[in-house]
């Protein structure tokens, strides 16, 4: 036999404690191009560090740029998560 769901009780009182229902607000306005683009510049630098012979965007730090491209995608990724 299933359980009903019993109403939240104050104080071990029979008093019923209504909760206010709430709607998740929208996103702002500039939330959908920031993720948008955070996952477009992530592909870009990659792109560029493939297309470039593993040279560029930062000649310095060789393969960690695929770390630096992927991560910034993944911040775009992990924005889609907040997205309404």
């Amino acid at each position: 036999m299933a359980r009903s769901e019993k109403p939240a009780r104050r104080n071990g009182d029979d008093e019923l404690v209504d909760r206010p229902h709430v709607d998740a607000a929208p996103n702002p306005v500039w939330f959908k191009p920031v993720m948008v683009g955070f996952m477009l510049v992530g592909l870009v630098w990659i792109l560029v560090f493939y297309l470039s012979g593993m040279q560029f965007p930062i000649p310095g730090i060789g393969p960690w740029n695929l770390m630096v491209g992927f991560g910034i995608a993944f911040i775009g990724f992990l924005m889609t998560t907040r997205w309404r």
